[in-house]
């Protein structure tokens, strides 16, 4: 799977219920984290475009049941085709 064209960093805490963080590269969000020395993951996300219709239009995500249309399906999707990493005390796993 293919990295979108224009995308975001976000970063999630682990146990947190909400994002902490937004970076427009990678790099930036691996410092952040290491500087506060942060556990929990980033993952990127498409700019301008929403988790569900970015993996159908990719082919990482093929709907095959009535459900895959609902608006609570697309409203909580994600994929493991989103580049992530996870992080502890500010260290790459």
């Amino acid at each position: 799977m293919g990295t979108p064209e224009r995308s975001v960093w976000i970063f999630l805490g682990d146990r947190a219920r909400w994002p902490s963080g937004v970076f427009s590269s990678r790099e930036a969000a691996v410092q952040w984290i290491a500087g506060h020395r942060l556990t929990g993951m980033i993952t990127e996300y498409p700019a301008n475009a929403g988790v569900y219709d970015w993996a159908v239009a990719n082919g990482s995500f093929v709907p095959g049941k009535p459900q895959h249309s609902s608006p609570e399906f697309i409203g909580g999707f994600t994929t493991a085709a989103q580049e992530h990493a996870h992080f502890t005390d500010g260290i790459h796993d």
